[in-house]
């Protein structure tokens, strides 16, 4: 590798050492984060930072945690690395924490040991603390979670749920209790599964029963000495986990929630939202009809608050919505009228119009909603105030970039990510701002992409061209795109350019399309997706490709070469087997390659059901395109890859085999879909010999 992929590597793609996982707590005094020593250094720590003072503390270290021999345990515990691998979490050390009611307690899971720590605070004194000290666990502890005042904490051990000081709260039904079930945590936006009441005495709890679902195996050939590892998967067609959720007494009573779950399988939100309220959000299996309940926690019984419908499918909640406001309306997520938006609504009436996209909703600052959003290029963000009565939109951070924001008790975290990098800054109630220090590796590049909206769909696109490029220079064209739904690639955030600009100055003009079907441009480009993939994303990527090459003359579409991860995976198998007068070299990695084997949840909302569609699902599989293939075509699959299982890559080479096509074929032991540790870096290297052999570029000279 050069020295630009050992810097990714060794940094984590530059996030070592940065602050992450904030949350105010101490009504906005105490800004909670998790963050490593520097940029090299994979572990990450607890901090607090104390409004009031400026001051960092340490409150918690891995390394003093642990007193075996070297830095930390061994492997994760097979629960804990599944929820990391779900929330796409890749440092080492404390990956999540959960605060106690007053914001002053955090409990967090560390290789399958629990521990709580204190911060406390006075007038006088900055944030101190005693030190964390481990709980006493049934077994491996996984997902913890503080009550109100931090003197219980829920935990779960075994598929089973527990609290401390108590013990076993879950029956023993042969269910897993406490856990979000694969669905909700990889394709629904739910990745916990109980919560604490507010008096902090009674546990809403999932309760998920996979006994009818296949099962998936995982070997790993590098080491055949060790047992193989299964899961349930939920596959497109067959059967889904069942779902319910149940109050928790404190004297052992259980209440079963009631919802009609036969035609509202999927619960993708739930929450108290007082002592005798639970809000919880319910979607049909094809995702076309959302309900809003209200359930009394004493009886189980339910009613409807409020119903989303589209002929399509309904978009995931806006973040921070469903949410009842302070005079007691109801803000949900909604469309504006020809699918222009993304809007909130206020008791069912849209606040919100079509000159807006709205994506999260931070919380309540000053008496108005506090709001991310888009006003302008899709590749930005906005962080807005919005009246909940007149709509009115007042601008908190609306320069140029993404911005996002946390609201606590009057106190803001304003997150800004340009060309010059990320910036945390505090902005308190009296006027201050302070920065948690950010230790991670200064951005080797300042990137600023070329960003146009093309052909007539006005696709969102990027080019980057190599830092030294001379105008009239042909340039061979490297397409790297996702091109899947929930997902943006042209974004103004500052990281994901790094990679493209290394590849860039490899001699390629690099070029992104968020196609069809991509987030975030508005809900009309999201539902092009409806009922097929392949055909909206390759056209409008071929689209775009020529009109940039209209625009930009030095892109020479004579050697145009496309790589991809994921759906982005996919997109590159299928563009040089159903396009090879357009593409001519491929690196497709972890592509899902025949939807009828990927999860239930995601594939049905765009595809539907198998079974009713099987042309949509024939339509968008691969390997019928296998004897097609005639152009170079490098595969690449994680063999521990349980998103997109290896057999996906492994079925498409099995079939070029078959039609005798050649091609190469790249198998990573013990390799998740999220290749960390490096490995996508020397994916990257193996990448670029394979392009520039296959489309005939030169090593480029010393800069």
């Amino acid at each position: 590798m050069d020295d630009f992929l050992r810097l990714s590597a060794s940094t984590a793609r530059f996030t070592h050492g940065a602050p992450r996982a904030f949350s105010f707590g101490d009504d906005g005094r105490l800004l909670w984060f998790l963050r490593s020593t520097g940029p090299t250094d994979p572990v990450d720590s607890l901090w607090v930072l104390d409004t009031a003072t400026g001051a960092e503390t340490l409150l918690a270290d891995p390394r003093a945690l642990w007193t075996g021999p070297g830095d930390l345990p061994g492997p994760l515990p097979l629960a804990e690395r599944r929820l990391r691998e779900r929330t796409r979490l890749v440092a080492a050390g404390i990956g999540g924490y959960a605060l106690s009611g007053d914001g002053r307690r955090a409990v967090f899971a560390l290789y399958g040991r629990l521990y709580g720590v204190q911060a406390n605070v006075s007038t006088a004194s900055t944030a101190s603390t005693l030190g964390p000290e481990e709980i006493p666990t049934a077994g491996p502890a996984v997902d913890p979670r503080p009550n109100a005042d931090g003197s219980r904490t829920a935990y779960v051990s075994g598929e089973v749920l527990h609290v401390v000081p108590g013990g076993r709260v879950s029956p023993a039904d042969g269910a897993r209790w406490g856990l979000a079930e694969f669905a909700a945590a990889e394709e629904l936006g739910r990745s916990r599964g109980h919560w604490w009441s507010p008096d902090g005495v009674t546990l809403l709890a999932a309760r998920v029963d996979e006994s009818a679902l296949p099962r998936r195996w995982f070997a790993d050939p590098a080491h055949p000495e060790l047992p193989g590892e299964d899961f349930a998967y939920p596959e497109a067609g067959g059967p889904n986990a069942r779902v319910e959720l149940w109050v928790l007494g404190p004297d052992g009573a259980r209440t079963r929630l009631e919802w009609d779950a036969g035609t509202y399988p999927y619960v993708s939100d739930a929450g108290w939202e007082a002592a005798d309220e639970i809000l919880l959000t319910v979607q049909d299996r094809l995702q076309q009809t959302v309900l809003l309940l209200s359930a009394d926690p004493a009886t189980g019984r339910t009613r409807e608050l409020s119903r989303t419908t589209h002929p399509h499918w309904v978009d995931p909640l806006i973040p921070g919505t469903p949410a009842r406001l302070p005079d007691g309306r109801m803000l949900t997520a909604a469309d504006t009228p020809g699918g222009a938006a993304r809007a909130l609504a206020v008791d069912g009436v849209l606040l919100t119009g079509d000159g807006i996209q709205v994506r999260a909703m931070a919380g309540v600052h000053e008496g108005r909603l506090l709001i991310e959003a888009g006003q302008r290029d899709p590749a930005e963000q906005q962080v807005l105030l919005l009246d909940p009565t007149t709509g009115a939109l007042t601008p908190l951070a609306d320069g140029p970039g993404v911005h996002s924001v946390r609201a606590g008790s009057g106190n803001l975290l304003l997150t800004t990510a340009d060309a010059d990098g990320i910036r945390h800054t505090v902005r308190t109630a009296d006027g201050r701002e302070l920065r948690p220090a950010d230790l991670s590796q200064p951005l080797p590049y300042r990137v600023e992409p070329v960003l146009e909206r093309v052909t007539e769909h006005a696709v969102p696109t990027a080019l980057v061209l190599p830092r030294d490029h001379v105008p009239g220079t042909r340039l061979p064209v490297l397409m790297d795109s996702y091109g899947g739904p929930g997902m943006q690639d042209v974004c103004a955030e500052p990281r994901r350019w790094q990679h493209r600009q290394w590849w860039a100055d490899q001699g390629f003009a690099v070029v992104t399309v968020d196609n069809r079907g991509t987030a975030y441009v508005s809900p009309a480009h999201t539902h092009a997706m409806y009922r097929g993939f392949s055909e909206v994303t390759l056209e409008d990527q071929v689209a775009a490709l020529h009109a940039l090459a209209a625009r930009h003359p030095d892109l020479d579409l004579g050697r145009v070469g496309i790589r991809g991860w994921s759906y982005g995976g996919y997109l590159s198998a299928m563009a040089v087997l159903r396009r090879p007068d357009v593409f001519h070299a491929a690196a497709a990695g972890a592509a899902p390659t025949d939807f009828r084997y990927y999860d239930t949840a995601y594939t049905e909302r765009y595809l539907g059901l198998p079974q009713e569609n099987p042309e949509v699902y024939e339509r968008d599989s691969l390997i019928p395109d296998a004897a097609a293939l005639s152009r170079p075509l490098l595969l690449v699959t994680g063999l521990a890859d349980d998103n997109v299982h290896p057999s996906h890559t492994l079925r498409l080479s099995q079939a070029l085999t078959d039609a005798g096509r050649p091609h190469q074929l790249l198998a990573l032991p013990g390799v998740t879909h999220m290749t960390p540790g490096g490995t996508r870096e020397k994916v990257m290297a193996l990448e670029l010999e394979f392009f520039r052999r296959e489309l005939g570029l030169q090593r480029p000279g010393p800069r």
